[in-house]
Order: C-alpha cells, then structure tokens, then sequence
C-alpha cells in the first residue's frame, strides 16, 4: 500500500534511466544483468544520499543555493538535485596523497568557484 501511493521510488530510477543512455547496451548473461543492476542502483543511491545530506545541511543552516540553474542563475533552492549539483563542479577531483614516509594520506581538492 505504501509502495503505491509513493513514486519516488519511481521517481528516482527514471532519473536514472533518463540520464543514462543504457537503451543500446546489450546484456545476454545472468551474471552480466544482476552487475548492471547493482551499478545501476549504487548510482541511484550515490544520488539519493547527496541530495538528503546537502537538503538537510541546507535546512538546518536556513540558507538557500544560487547558481544552480543555467537559465535562472540567481534563481534560489533549498532542494537541489544531485544532478545540478554535479553540474556546477565539472571539472572538480579529489585526490590522495601519501606523505614520503607513506603513513599519512593527504587528500587534495581541486579549488573551487564560490
């Protein structure tokens, strides 16, 4: 009952689908379609767990995001998607690095814009 009155769940997965151009690709083996499927929803919920954390820290900071929307740059969100989010930061890596006695992992960020 709760599964039908909800389609985030839904929701969710056609973001995914409408985003990732899989319509081609060609599985034939068990093996093969049960490692998609794991892909698929580890990717759905990478998505999920950013948005909940992001809106949440939003929320309880009661601050909102601009820049977000390319045709609205100073239109303001409390609820961004993991995809504008991701689209903001192109060209952002996180990189480790060990220090010379190799005990102590550094991580390195790519600066960023404000």
């Amino acid at each position: 009952m709760c599964y039908r009155h909800d389609d985030r769940i839904e929701g969710i997965f056609h973001r995914l689908k409408s985003r990732v151009p899989i319509a081609p690709l060609l599985v034939t083996r068990d093996d093969q379609i049960e490692g998609l499927t794991y892909l698929l929803t580890w990717g759905v919920r990478v998505l999920t767990v950013m948005e909940c954390g992001l809106r949440q820290s939003l929320q309880t900071a009661h601050t909102h995001l601009t820049g977000l929307h390319p045709e609205h740059g100073k239109k303001l969100t409390d609820t961004p998607t993991a995809e504008r989010i991701l689209n903001a930061f192109p060209a952002v890596s996180l990189t480790s690095l060990k220090t010379v006695a190799g005990e102590e992992i550094l991580p390195w960020l790519t600066p960023v814009s404000a």
